[in-house]
């Protein structure tokens, strides 16, 4: 990938304080921030507790596939939120996402930023064949999942690290880390692992 110049960093948690989720992601962030260098550029989206976004209606889907030329100032503003995260997402080279698995699956803020950035036509399209590709390209994204009792990958429970990687391929993002900081209940050393585990990525590699 090309010079990193934005970071991305969204937090899904509802806790301000005591996060798992919030305080590795931001280690990862200090992390590359380093590697790369203080003209970096750090946006934080905080989807989990100051920032949680609106979710979608029948108005605002409608608004969605009228075509652009045709909307009313009404759509506009409808989409207003949505066009907004979306260049957000778009202007960033780097996406670090702290994810906190809440009853097996995304917390429902984060459900609703992916719903705010997914738009036909606008971050990802429909080929000939019917099949979605993805119009975000060429960025690289990080998940730290964090979560009370379930590991990450456990089979018919962890719904929300395949959704999350799903869903970022959906708009083009294909390239992505997950560090694993599942289970904080029963393994007291979790934290510390990801911590290592964030420690030890090759930045060089994978930013190259």
């Amino acid at each position: 990938m090309s010079a990193v110049r934005t970071i991305l960093h969204i937090n899904s948690s509802a806790r301000m304080s005591g996060s798992a989720s919030r305080a590795l992601s931001q280690a990862l962030v200090d992390r590359i921030k380093s590697h790369v260098g203080e003209r970096v550029v750090i946006k934080t989206r905080d989807v989990g507790a100051t920032q949680p976004p609106s979710f979608v209606n029948e108005q605002w889907i409608g608004a969605s596939f009228t075509p652009e030329e045709n909307r009313t100032d009404a759509q506009r503003e409808t989409l207003r939120e949505s066009d907004g995260l979306i260049e957000e997402l778009r202007s960033s080279d780097v996406v670090v996402v702290g994810a906190a698995m809440y009853n097996f699956g995304v917390p429902a803020a984060l459900k609703a930023y992916f719903d705010q950035v997914a738009r036909a036509g606008v971050t990802f399209k429909y080929n000939d064949q019917g099949v979605p590709e993805g119009l975000l390209k060429g960025k690289k994204a990080f998940i730290v999942v964090t979560s009370g009792g379930v590991p990450m990958n456990a089979s018919g429970m962890d719904f929300m690290t395949p959704h999350v990687v799903t869903f970022l391929g959906l708009l083009g993002i294909t390239d992505v880390s997950v560090i694993d900081a599942s289970s904080q209940m029963k393994r007291d050393d979790a934290n510390d692992v990801a911590k290592a585990a964030i420690d030890a990525i090759d930045l060089d590699a994978v930013l190259a």
